[in-house]
């Protein structure tokens, strides 16, 4: 477990709410004090920025990190028979399995830029499995919002429900987030709830999900509309599309985060608006597996706040937070043929502080005074594909690759420095993930 650390970070350009600003961020305990040093914070040490570049750390608000060993599986298959295949690499998992790819994945998202991730856990009824993921993002330092996966309808095809092996009764499920609660005390890693799809719940198990979600104050993160298969079953089984059998069932509300969403059409917009929904919009692996493009630019002229996600190696191949910034942005242009949409503050934002209200923490997109220290350097000089430097957002959104993050802070202590986990030998575990063959 890493604990609060205490430092000023000098000679750097800080993005604000305001912009960009040279200046100096002072850490003490964890937390950003002030953005200016002052005789008082003397006795800190200090870190020399080299004229970079700080940003507040990015959130990735969706992947799954079991599958950082599953990169290339399925390629080309569709949606339903890929969730199939890596459905049984799912099943068969390890705890060894599943640690070394946490590690893996966790380890390539701080190399990214990114110090905040939702994880978005498959149901398991596998302590043993939990234990090895949490253990694996504790040695990364990483900050970490762990889905626990949750279903109560059972169906071995994947259409109207989930894989039975993967299943366990709901009481239980719960029962084991409460018991994980009380063993991440006072660590960086909290827990969410994930819910595969709308169709691996009844209302009932809604019901009792909204319940439990609302009395502990938790995020539900929920897989809705990535192809047409959540409307075509919902209108099938259950006589309406999914968004309103969603919120038939209540399972809509600020707390709520629907991931995809590419097939969210003018009324479920206005739902989710409605609602205060937030959407993970996961544009590499949208692309791969051939589902679509969200629309975008219409859940944020609705008033929906749209966050920014990889989704799981196995189906975007990286956990590169910057190459999903890029992506998100180029995607939208392409499709609307409007090369000044999803500019790098808007892109930013989505990043960082559009995840606020959904992860329960502040809103804003910037480095500012009160937040956790959780911050990205990044030093273009790193590499000379992105030199000059005319503009430092413009770069970091068309030219940057993990190649310019050199150092990242959570809670003020720098888990990543030079471009090198302080915490995980990065060569021994490319050795490991090896022998996995």
């Amino acid at each position: 477990m890493g604990s609060p650390a205490s430092v000023v970070i000098t000679d750097v350009t800080v993005y604000t709410e305001q912009g960009w600003a040279p200046g100096e961020v002072v850490v003490r305990d964890g937390v950003v004090v002030a953005l200016r040093a002052s005789p008082e914070h003397a006795d800190l040490p200090r870190f020399d920025g080299g004229s970079g570049y700080l940003l507040p750390g990015f959130v990735n608000t969706h992947t799954h990190l079991q599958q950082a060993v599953l990169r290339g599986v399925g390629e080309g298959l569709p949606l339903l028979e890929w969730l199939r295949c890596v459905g049984e690499f799912t099943v068969a998992a390890t705890p060894e399995r599943t640690y070394l790819s946490a590690l893996a994945g966790g380890l390539e998202l701080l190399r990214s830029g990114v110090t905040t991730v939702v994880e978005h856990m498959w149901p398991s009824p596998s302590d043993e499995i939990h234990q090895a993921m949490i253990r694996a993002l504790d040695e990364l330092g990483i900050r970490v919002v762990l889905g626990r996966g949750l279903a109560d309808r059972a169906d071995s095809t994947r259409k109207w429900g989930l894989d039975p092996r993967l299943m366990q009764p709901l009481d239980e499920a719960l029962a084991h987030v409460d018991a994980l609660d009380k063993q991440l005390l006072g660590t960086r890693i909290s827990t969410a709830l994930a819910v595969p799809n709308p169709r691996c719940l009844t209302p009932e198990g809604m019901a009792a999900t909204r319940e439990y979600a609302q009395a502990t104050g938790k995020t539900v993160s929920i897989h809705v509309l990535e192809t047409t298969t959540d409307e075509e079953m919902c209108r099938l089984h259950a006589g309406a599309g999914a968004v309103d059998y969603l919120d038939a069932s209540g399972f809509l509300w600020d707390r709520t985060l629907a991931v995809h969403c590419v097939n969210l059409d003018a009324h479920g917009r206005a739902l989710f608006a409605e609602r205060g929904v937030a959407v993970s919009y996961n544009p590499v692996s949208n692309m791969r597996l051939g589902s679509g493009v969200a629309p975008v630019p219409e859940m944020l002229a609705a008033g929906i706040e749209v966050t920014l996600g990889v989704d799981g190696a196995a189906s975007n191949d990286t956990q590169d937070m910057l190459l999903a910034l890029r992506l998100g942005a180029f995607l939208q242009r392409a499709a609307n043929k409007q090369a000044d949409l999803l500019g790098f503050a808007d892109m930013l934002h989505m990043a960082t502080g559009a995840a606020g209200r959904v992860l329960g923490r502040p809103t804003r997109t910037g480095v500012a005074v009160g937040d956790r220290a959780d911050l990205t350097l990044v030093r273009f000089d790193r590499d000379f594909a992105c030199l000059p430097v005319l503009d430092p957002g413009a770069s970091l959104l068309t030219a940057a690759s993990s190649r310019v993050i050199d150092t990242v802070w959570v809670d003020g202590e720098a888990v990543i420095r030079d471009g090198v986990s302080t915490r995980v030998d990065a060569q021994d575990l490319a050795a490991r993930l090896v022998r996995m063959r």
